[in-house]
């Protein structure tokens, strides 16, 4: 049997908290292995399709910066989209997220994963995980080949559903209801300023009794095809009471999705205008807002996020409206002027858990601040911080998270650009 590859660090999940995680900690002379369950990284942004990641600023000022700025700010400029001025306040905030080409943005970071040295395996996935404290996690991975098994010190979950959490045992919390997922899409083939809406919306309550149209199809409420038919589709429908943590949810979830885009499809082609209807694009995979959190050292509740609570341990900043959407609309909240709230490390460690980190989505806490810090600049944000820390301690034989120097990791983190809160006093 070929002997186990053993690593620093082991990132698993290639997205916007992943990338930034393996390539802080590849940087700072870390040996690093990221594995990404699909053939392409950047998750949210280039698989899911929700190719305007946002937010980096906040009242004027640039709060998040780093890797995962650099990535997009090139990514901008290689195809010509223009950047926000962060000088301006914006009257929405949806006004300063960043519009992207999501195929350059996918070479972008290929090349700068590889260059960092951080060793890459795309369509690979984690099958076990043991491991005690003290000792280096012995983890077998899977892909196309069949079973690889390695170690690795420290281990990174940034798959945003605790995948890599759960399969090392730590305690996890799973919400009453979720958050409906999206499957982002382009319609062409209409000029939406010649099409009827208000009647096109007053044939949707026989179509919803027929079952031609589900009232999720409709998203944002459930009345009206207006947003989707004036967006060209993009982020309009919703894919309800699907969890999607683990296969059989993604499963059940992919496939719901495209049976309500063609059904929405198949509606509208038969209206006035858009006999010529017809998908331009597609994401090859439903975006999921929510599934499951680890339980943290601490956690993040929608008050300290709506104050702009300033952690003490606090690694980034965060900046987003709650943003929580359900069967009934959305519940959106805006911060007071000036609120910047931040993320602490220990929202960032499992419970009980030594030489493992969380970034991204499924860190610890409540539903209503999780619905603002899930957001694309928050975790690069994130994922860049807990790379830096994991870094810190595999090189210097650290065990635990919170024995990292705060000076060390932030040195760490500011060297590649990135921006960390200052406490009081």
């Amino acid at each position: 049997m070929t002997p186990p590859t053993t690593y620093d660090l082991l990132v698993c999940g290639g997205g916007p908290a992943g990338v930034p995680a393996a390539i802080q900690a590849a940087r700072q002379g870390a040996n690093v292995l990221l594995v990404e369950k699909s053939g392409m990284l950047g998750g949210t942004t280039t698989l899911n399709g929700v190719a305007f990641p946002g937010l980096f600023d906040a009242w004027g000022k640039q709060i998040i910066s780093g890797i995962g700025w650099e990535l997009v700010r090139q990514a901008a400029e290689d195809s010509g989209s223009p950047l926000p001025d962060f000088s301006e306040v914006a009257e929405r905030h949806w006004q300063h997220q960043i519009r992207l080409c999501p195929t350059t943005l996918a070479m972008l970071i290929d090349e700068a994963v590889l260059e960092s040295g951080c060793e890459l395996q795309l369509h690979t996935m984690v099958a076990s995980v043991s491991g005690s404290d003290g000792e280096d996690w012995q983890v077998q991975l899977c892909g196309k080949d069949g079973l690889q098994s390695v170690s690795a010190k420290w281990l990174i979950d940034c798959t945003g559903d605790a995948n890599l959490s759960a399969l090392a045992g730590c305690e996890l919390l799973l919400p009453p209801e979720l958050q409906p997922g999206t499957l982002m899409f382009k319609l062409e083939g209409y000029q939406s300023a010649e099409i009827d809406i208000p009647a096109i919306d007053a044939l949707i309550p026989e179509a919803l009794r027929s079952g031609e149209l589900h009232s999720s199809d409709l998203g944002w409420g459930g009345k009206s095809l207006a947003h989707l038919i004036h967006s060209y589709g993009q982020n309009s429908i919703h894919i309800p009471k699907v969890n999607a943590m683990d296969s059989r949810g993604k499963t059940e979830i992919e496939l719901t999705a495209r049976k309500a885009v063609i059904r929405v499809v198949r509606f509208l082609k038969k209206q006035p205008g858009m006999e010529n209807l017809k998908i331009s694009c597609c994401a090859s995979e439903c975006g999921i807002r929510e599934t499951r959190t680890i339980v943290g050292e601490t956690s993040v509740s929608v008050d300290d996020y709506m104050s702009g609570r300033l952690w003490d341990d606090a690694v980034c900043y965060s900046y987003y409206p709650i943003d929580l959407h359900t069967d009934e609309g959305l519940d959106y909240r805006v911060l007071d002027a000036g609120t910047v709230p931040t993320l602490p490390l220990s929202a960032m460690i499992p419970k009980g858990r030594k030489q493992f980190l969380v970034a991204g989505r499924c860190i610890s806490g409540d539903r209503l601040a999780n619905s603002a810090f899930r957001v694309q600049g928050s975790c690069m944000a994130m994922g860049q911080a807990v790379g830096a820390v994991a870094a810190c301690a595999a090189l210097s034989g650290i065990h635990d998270a919170t024995n990292v120097p705060r000076a060390e990791w932030k040195s760490a983190i500011e060297s590649q650009g990135g921006i960390v809160p200052e406490p009081k006093g």
